[in-house]
């Protein structure tokens, strides 16, 4: 799990071979002008959900999961508490993975909570359970999906 300034994002380019594009595309994009939904980059291997996010309580959120994708998550527009534990130690899924959402949902609790703040990214692989979306309000939000292989 990585948490740092967009202003650094180049530090990374080296982990995966699309994380240059996926912050280019974030560098370069208006996100006022565009249009809420699926972004695609390269397909299913680079694409970008921008969404409206809708909160929940630290007890409402699940950690989650995801086998196939790298998460970019990207405050846009105000803080985000996110929960965050070693998938390794998790030990109560809520049901089996869901090969088609690439998910799975946990009851566990959060062994750590950060706060990314507008101009801030996280970086999650499949290795890392995440409990995005804590807070209050309304907001949008960039998750950019990155095929593992």
């Amino acid at each position: 799990m990585v948490i740092d300034s967009l202003q650094n994002a180049a530090r990374y380019y080296s982990l995966h071979p699309a994380f240059a594009r996926a912050f280019d595309f974030i560098s370069r994009t208006d996100f006022a002008q565009l249009p809420l939904g699926k972004i695609e980059l390269d397909g299913d291997r680079l694409f970008v959900s921008y969404a409206e996010c809708h909160t929940r309580t630290a007890s409402e959120a699940k950690l989650e999961t995801h086998q196939q994708y790298i998460d970019i998550q990207v405050a846009l527009e105000q803080s985000e508490q996110i929960g965050y534990s070693p998938a390794s130690d998790l030990r109560e899924p809520i049901a089996p993975y869901d090969a088609q959402k690439d998910i799975t949902f946990y009851a566990d609790a959060p062994q750590s909570v950060l706060i990314m703040s507008p101009g801030q990214f996280t970086i999650f692989w499949p290795e890392d359970a995440h409990q995005p979306a804590i807070g209050e309000g309304q907001w949008r939000k960039l998750v950019v999906k990155i095929r593992v292989n």
